[in-house]
């Protein structure tokens, strides 16, 4: 088995226009979002390392929230994941795969976890 490194952002909550029925349009939903990034692996990580030989975690919240185009609305939360995944893969060419995990917040009647999870490998 060959060495890995997943950086990841968990249960991070953010609004967006997405959806298909009526009562849906027109207006945020509240989405969670997990979103992990699996990068090339250092061959070793001293404490000294510096950033740059890893991945702001903060790239992964941004790609789930202000790096979604204001104002667009998407039909399926689907189309929200793989944008999520096309805006890491563009950031660093070390991204060689991401799995984003959304719930739909608004639509849980018991608190079940209603969504989808998106996993693509860099092509």
């Amino acid at each position: 088995m060959s060495d890995s490194l997943i950086l990841e952002i968990a249960d991070f909550e953010h609004d967006v226009l997405t959806g298909i029925y009526s009562e849906e349009t027109g207006k945020p939903q509240p989405l969670r979002f997990t979103v992990q990034a699996r990068m090339k692996v250092a061959e070793h990580y001293a404490p000294d390392t510096p950033l740059d030989a890893s991945k702001n975690y903060m790239d992964l919240k941004f790609a789930a929230s202000d790096a979604l185009p204001p104002g667009v609305h998407f039909k399926l939360i689907e189309a929200v994941a793989d944008h999520i995944c096309q805006t890491l893969f563009v950031q660093d060419a070390r991204v060689e795969a991401v799995t984003v995990k959304i719930v739909k917040l608004a639509i849980a009647e018991r608190d079940e976890k209603i969504g989808i999870t998106l996993h693509r490998e860099r092509k």
